[in-house]
């Protein structure tokens, strides 16, 4: 069986930006990013995973929201998305952005140059591993047990991913907001059209999901 390395619910703003320089413990997505607006389209929906009442949008929206654990059995992710602390792990208390039920549920390997011990939360066990992306991707769909990887970011390591040519499919949301500055998906999705074939399928809350898959 296939396994393929899929990114998924990544959103980007109208210029491209997933993220910005400055990243802190206030601000996970640094300086001029607003998080609030560019999730904003998943956290109306009714499957948002943090939902607390039976209220939320259905259609295209929420059927992209249900479908982001879908035959997943691993996630690799760059070490800014994991946290903030840059260099030498420091303090090993910090154990990341989502409490003591992180949302992944499965083995996740955050790539990093300084290893640190794994550690699981609830049903989510973090590895912390070096070395080049196609071995790292290795580890991740021998976790999977014949599921699908997904990769899950930051854009850094999204974008590392493409250029070395192991992403299957993405799916990018593509909010109508404009950070101006920061760190770029891409210039333009018809960058990854010589390896991807795209579809552009819009959404009634202006977010435009675009869906490519491998040639």
């Amino acid at each position: 069986m296939t396994q393929l390395l899929r990114v998924q619910n990544f959103s980007v703003s109208s210029d491209g930006i997933a993220a910005d320089e400055g990243q802190s413990l206030a601000r996970p997505f640094g300086d001029t990013v607003d998080p609030e607006r560019l999730f904003a389209w998943a956290g109306a929906t009714a499957g948002w995973p943090g939902r607390t009442d039976s209220g939320g949008s259905r259609g295209l929206d929420d059927y992209f929201t249900r479908d982001f654990a879908h035959n997943i059995g691993a996630e690799i992710m760059g070490r800014n998305k994991f946290g903030p602390q840059r260099g030498p792990w420091t303090d090993h208390e910090w154990l990341g952005w989502w409490g003591d039920e992180p949302p992944f549920h499965t083995p996740v390997f955050v790539l990093t140059h300084h290893e640190r011990p794994s550690f699981t939360l609830s049903d989510t066990t973090f590895h912390f591993v070096g070395g080049d992306p196609a071995a790292v991707l290795e580890q991740a769909r021998e976790a999977a047990r014949g599921k699908d990887v997904r990769l899950g970011g930051g854009v850094t390591t999204v974008r590392r991913f493409l250029e070395t040519d192991l992403v299957d499919t993405l799916h990018v949301a593509v909010v109508p907001v404009r950070f101006g500055a920061g760190l770029r998906l891409w210039e333009s999705p018809d960058e990854l059209l010589d390896r991807f074939h795209l579809e552009v399928v819009p959404s009634p809350s202006g977010v435009a999901h675009h869906l490519f898959w491998r040639k």
